[in-house]
């Protein structure tokens, strides 16, 4: 941030914020951070903290709710799989019904 032009002290509250608000957000590899005497008297701290926390949660809440979609389509996909597998298995139980099939040993 500091070379797009940002000063140090907002782009230090800013990676704070982040890692607090991927934190809040869901992910469990994050720790909170916050330098509370610098947040208290650093306005540009301040700001880059709060600005990096909604940001980095918002992202973060975002991510952890596109795994979830995609374990429960899955899991969907998994069932559907599963439905079939067994609808055919019935279908060609029913096909075979009063069919002797008593010959058909022979060709193992």
């Amino acid at each position: 941030m500091i070379k797009e032009g940002y000063p140090a002290s907002y782009a230090d509250g800013f990676d704070d914020g982040c890692h607090s608000g991927k934190k809040a957000g869901g992910n469990m590899f994050e720790q909170f951070k916050k330098d509370t005497r610098r947040f208290e008297y650093d306005s540009q701290y301040a700001q880059g903290w709060s600005d990096g926390f909604r940001q980095c949660e918002t992202e973060e809440e975002s991510m952890q709710r596109q795994i979830r979609m995609n374990i429960e389509q899955q899991r969907y996909l998994q069932q559907k799989k599963a439905y079939e597998r067994e609808e055919r298995r019935h279908f060609e139980r029913e096909v075979l019904k009063g069919i002797d099939t008593r010959g058909l040993e022979n060709l193992k």
